[in-house]
């Protein structure tokens, strides 16, 4: 008895590759095989109106949690601000670092103690330039301080009102000056 062997479960067709510019798809045919059934169509429009109802609702959720994120930080910031302030205060309370302190800032000492403040204690680089004299010599101004007073206490004594007046234009000045 002769052997047989089954047939091959698929065709061998020769195979060729073709590039994707010359190969063409058959649109009418792949629409042709998609079916629409009225169940389909009614669970496609649900889908779309889950959509429409969920990203809204989804943006929103996702601003409130960037909200509550910045805020979270805001509130540790505060109490890093807040654990930094109570330190400071526990240092103040040590009387070693009130003393301290009174000595490097306000340059307290004990009795019997001697200070030395060094000036110029900054090095060459670091010291301000020399600057030039603002003028040559000392001027006078010519105007008598006095009249220059007294003019000024009779015109403010002389005023119409003490304070101008909100959206009240100033009225125009008056050429009469007294003769000082």
């Amino acid at each position: 008895m002769a052997k047989t062997t089954a047939p091959p479960s698929r065709s061998r067709r020769p195979t060729r590759r073709t590039d994707a510019s010359t190969r063409r798809v058959d649109v009418q045919g792949w629409l042709g095989g998609v079916r629409l059934s009225g169940f389909m169509v009614i669970m496609l429009g649900l889908v779309v109106l889950a959509a429409f109802v969920l990203v809204p609702t989804v943006g929103t959720f996702v601003a409130q949690r960037q909200q509550i994120a910045a805020l979270q930080q805001a509130v540790q910031v505060g109490k890093d601000e807040v654990a930094t302030l109570q330190a400071q205060r526990d240092r103040w309370k040590d009387a070693a670092y009130i003393t301290t302190q009174a000595r490097e800032r306000l340059y307290y000492t004990l009795p019997g103690e001697v200070i030395y403040l060094v000036v110029d204690d900054l090095p060459a680089a670091q010291r301000p330039q020399e600057q030039t004299d603002v003028s040559a010599g000392v001027e006078q101004t010519r105007s008598d301080w006095m009249t220059q007073l007294v003019r000024s206490v009779t015109e403010s004594g002389l005023a119409r009102t003490a304070t101008p007046q909100v959206g009240v234009p100033d009225p125009a000045p008056t050429a009469s000056t007294p003769a000082g």
